[in-house]
């Protein structure tokens, strides 16, 4: 990296903590519209990675994550830089909303251009001001409006590195899963720069639980990186890799009872929800097409024919995977201090 790091206009010298304020475009009254950044820098070398959250304004998990990643005290013996960027799509977290004023997803619209649309120029300064300056990354993400992820890390996990930078978080579920174009991922990818996805939770809310894995599997990512030096030694959670998955779809359109939850074993055949009309008589079910993890579902008991419900995530060892998902509860324990 060359010295010293200069985001925005601001350097940032080792050692240095900087809040920079990055600025984008202008709103209607002519207030400018600024990305937040936070940029420490160990005293000693390292690499430079980046966490970003909030590239879809309504995921705000992540968010809480960084909040609590730049308050930790494992950060006092930092090599290398962190750069951390809370909100990405500041539009997007004002409203509440997935995507920008444009109606474009941020997330879609990668590398981006200098003279390009809102979406465009977004991406662009963030591309060129955060990503292009960092060996490593990692993107925060939740579920949409009204549906819920298990903690996992998505990833290109046929590249060695990424793999063990993705083993290293310690969430039990991994799912290999190819670059989108416009993705950040692509982008990122396109530059060199090594990044992992982690979806966890809710849109519009925040979970503790996720929240809490979150931050731990960052810190894990660091230690791994050689960032941080290595903590006590626990209990590894075991990943499995996915190699696919799928969501399943209602037969009909109706009221909707539940039978299974986030990070459940399910095998071929079993019930999974059944469908009423308003009167409780059953219009259909939803059955398990095959054995796995339960690692996304819908949470609103309102549901139209063909509506995506349950995203299943295959393996070959699916209750092990359950164990592990028990092992990771286990150890967020409440007063652990990061």
């Amino acid at each position: 990296m060359k010295e010293p790091l200069v985001i925005g206009g601001v350097s940032v010298a080792r050692g240095e903590i900087r809040r920079i304020d990055l600025p984008v475009v202008h709103l209607y009254t002519g207030t400018e519209m600024a990305i937040q950044v936070y940029v420490q820098r160990g005293t000693r070398p390292g690499p430079t990675m980046f966490v970003c959250a909030a590239l879809h304004g309504d995921e705000l998990n992540g968010i809480e994550i960084i909040s609590r990643l730049i308050r930790s005290r494992a950060l006092k013996s930092l090599r290398g830089t962190l750069i951390a960027v809370p909100v990405v799509n500041v539009y997007g977290v004002l409203e509440q909303s997935r995507y920008l004023p444009d109606r474009r997803d941020l997330n879609r619209s990668f590398p981006g251009s200098s003279k390009g649309s809102l979406a465009a120029r977004m991406a662009h300064v963030f591309l060129e001001e955060i990503v292009s300056k960092c060996e490593y990354g990692i993107d925060l993400h939740t579920g949409a409006i009204h549906r819920s992820n298990l903690p996992q890390i998505r990833a290109d996990l046929d590249a060695p590195e990424t793999l063990e930078m993705a083993r290293a978080f310690g969430v039990p579920v991994l799912l290999n899963s190819t670059l989108r174009d416009g993705s950040l991922r692509q982008a990122a990818a396109d530059l060199g720069t090594r990044i992992l996805l982690y979806e966890a939770g809710e849109a519009l809310r925040f979970d503790e639980f996720c929240i809490r894995a979150g931050v731990k599997g960052v810190l894990n990512v660091m230690r791994h990186l050689k960032m941080l030096p290595q903590g006590r030694r626990k209990s590894a959670i075991e990943p499995f890799v996915a190699r696919r998955s799928g969501w399943l779809r209602a037969s009909e359109s109706g009221i909707v009872n539940h039978h299974k939850g986030l990070g459940d074993h399910v095998v071929k055949g079993e019930l999974l929800a059944t469908i009423s009309n308003l009167y409780g008589e059953e219009l259909g079910i939803v059955e398990c097409n095959a054995d796995g993890i339960v690692i996304g579902r819908q949470n609103i008991p309102l549901v139209q024919e063909g509506e995506a419900m349950y995203h299943i995530a295959y393996f070959h060892e699916p209750h092990e995977v359950a164990d592990n998902l028990g092992l990771l509860q286990d150890s967020l324990l409440p007063d652990e201090n990061f």
